[in-house]
């Protein structure tokens, strides 16, 4: 007897206060891309409407229920993606305070996939010197290849640029084991 294939949950955490956005662009992309490798369930959390119990929270025990249940959401997933735009050379401070509240070791060996956006390419880098740091203070598994699109890969939020497809598919494809192994519960090596 074979039931329905396990459903990995992807958790997104939008960082761009914008909406639509190129940011979220990107990630439709990738969660397009990752529905055609497994099943997966998809839930997003856009810290920009977070609400003022989220932006005034210094501490996690003052944050009103709706932003507990995010930050479970987010600590819960089996699959974080953490997307931002480029602002200043870093990532936005509200997606930072939304880290800032997470426990320190709920994300430990977590898959998170970075995906940025930026005006131009020289806004990658914050892919490994902002984000790839953050996620490693948690102690969690980051995807080896990060996405990154510049505001030059876009039709207004739709992205076109064969090249930003291509190293989706290769990031998704080199972690589709860990990922199918997450979803089931079966270590990666046993799908081998």
């Amino acid at each position: 007897m074979t039931g329905a294939p396990p459903v990995l949950r992807v958790v997104v955490v939008n960082g761009s206060p914008s909406q639509p956005s190129k940011t979220m662009g990107l990630v439709d992309v990738v969660l397009d891309t990752l529905k055609e490798v497994l099943p997966i369930e998809t839930s997003r959390i856009d810290v920009y409407r977070l609400g003022p119990g989220f932006t005034g929270a210094i501490e996690r025990d003052g944050v009103p229920p709706e932003v507990e249940a995010a930050l479970r959401l987010a600590e819960r997933a089996d699959l974080l993606i953490a997307a931002v735009p480029v602002f200043r050379g870093s990532y936005p401070g509200m997606f930072k305070h939304f880290f800032d509240l997470i426990e320190q070791y709920a994300l430990a060996n977590k898959p998170v996939l970075l995906a940025a956006t930026g005006g131009g390419d020289h806004h990658a880098l914050v892919l490994e010197h902002a984000l790839r740091p953050l996620f490693g203070f948690f102690q969690a598994l980051t995807v080896p290849v990060a996405v990154f699109a510049s505001a030059g890969d876009f039709d207004g939020t739709v992205l076109l640029n064969p090249r930003v497809y291509g190293r989706i598919e290769t990031g998704l494809a080199d972690v589709a084991d860990l990922l199918r192994a997450r979803a089931t519960g079966i270590p990666a090596a046993a799908h081998a």
